[in-house]
């Protein structure tokens, strides 16, 4: 299953963000305009370098939902001795505790090669809530987001796996690229688009652009217009601080984003007593969010001093938005993340079907061994095409067992 990384860290908004002195926050060395960077690009999350304090490499995701540095690796801040200054408990609906953590200020960050960050204030958790790593398959240590946004304009080339950081003084506008106003409420973005859902209602949409999320859309379906499409599947779509998250998946019928038009993208509709109560965590009002899987199909540009954001499609405009046809979850695991386990089968998929159990350890996929693939990958081939027959050797309980699993689009 493509992992859907919604962000309850939205939750985070009551925490304080960094101090806006301006000889605090990050700054381009050697007086430079603009720096270019590659990034890794996994599960539609972009992972960039971070010096952490001068001292230690870390990859961190980078994410428009979160205001305050984000580490998920407390033995990272442990090593270095940082002193913790307070300690917050992030409660969820009914008062129930979900996540305990620690505030530690006046750290140093920097993006590699040329931008650096002093007198941040970091979240770190007190244990691996989010557990990333194994959800999107690569090496993660922290979520870092609105202190990055607010400094410089920040273009997102997802083609080409580039950022590009340039000094709002020296910005000009992308004569190429298609323009919407922004609105930046609460350190997060929102733009407006049109939506049409299976029964032919079209609703204006306001939708927070969540580059922290790898899913395509997320709606709330307690809102007035949003209607869950007739034809959709129950089950898991995603995980956050307090765990699973459980609702519907379909399709809407287009989705309007200024003149470009994209077809077909899947929406994700949480149970209510689930996760809706996250997306009301703050006093602005949204349908719902924008994740990487729509993002990707273009290059943006955040320009949150302008309330502007920039957008030009790019190769993948055209590609179909891939729906998880084997309802399988598989984790990454091991001290490589090579080894990949079931930990969830959605009711009626093909994986059930199949007769695939959660807990099952995939050996192997159409005789190759699964080990040289990336999570990524692997969930590629279990989105692949309706149809489509999939060979797989599993491992229960150190049992070895042959498997085909017959792919399925249910939406």
């Amino acid at each position: 299953m493509k992992w859907l990384l919604v962000q309850s860290l939205l939750l985070l908004i009551f925490f304080p963000s960094m101090s806006q002195d301006p000889v605090l926050g990050y700054t381009m060395t050697e007086e430079k305009k603009k720096i270019t960077i590659p990034f890794v690009l996994s599960n539609n999350l972009i992972i960039i370098p971070v010096i952490f304090n001068d001292q230690i490499p870390l990859k961190f995701i980078l994410d428009t939902g979160v205001r305050t540095t984000l580490l998920t690796d407390k033995t990272v801040s442990d090593v270095l001795g940082l002193p913790y200054s307070r300690r917050y408990t992030i409660s969820g609906p009914g008062g129930e505790k979900l996540v305990s953590a620690l505030i530690t200020n006046n750290v140093s960050l920097a993006i590699p090669p040329a931008l650096s960050g002093k007198g941040h204030s970091v979240l770190v958790l007190e244990e691996d809530y989010l557990q990333l790593k194994s959800q999107i398959g690569f090496e993660v240590h922290g979520i870092l987001g609105y202190e990055v946004f607010s400094r410089f304009i920040v273009k997102i080339n997802y083609e080409k796996n580039e950022l590009t950081f340039i000094s709002p003084d020296h910005f000009k506008k992308p004569g190429s690229y298609q323009s919407v106003r922004m609105t930046v409420e609460d350190t997060k973005p929102y733009v407006l688009a049109n939506g049409q859902f299976q029964n032919g209602t079209e609703t204006e949409l306001k939708l927070m652009v969540d580059t922290g999320a790898s899913h395509c859309l997320l709606l709330d379906p307690q809102i007035s217009g949003i209607p869950i499409p007739e034809k959709n599947v129950a089950g898991l779509i995603g995980r956050a601080l307090g765990g699973d998250i459980t609702g519907k998946t379909g399709r809407l019928n287009f989705l309007q984003m200024g003149k470009f038009r994209l077809d077909n993208p899947i929406a994700n509709f949480p149970d209510p007593e689930i996760y809706t109560d996250s997306l009301r965590g703050t006093d602005v009002f949204r349908h719902g969010t924008i994740g990487g899987e729509l993002l990707s199909r273009f290059t943006v540009i955040f320009d949150y001093s302008n309330e502007k954001f920039y957008f030009k499609k790019n190769l993948n405009f055209r590609s179909d938005f891939q729906f998880n046809m084997s309802g399988l979850t598989v984790e990454a695991r091991g001290p490589r993340l090579k080894s990949y386990t079931i930990t969830d089968v959605r009711k009626n998929s093909a994986g059930e079907l199949s007769g695939l159990k959660k807990d099952d350890r995939i050996l192997k996929i159409k005789g190759i061994d699964v080990s040289n693939f990336t999570l990524t990958e692997v969930n590629r081939m279990l989105s692949s095409r309706n149809g489509k027959k999939l060979p797989i050797e599993i491992d229960r309980g150190g049992v070895r067992m042959k498997k085909r699993i017959i792919l399925k689009n249910d939406i």
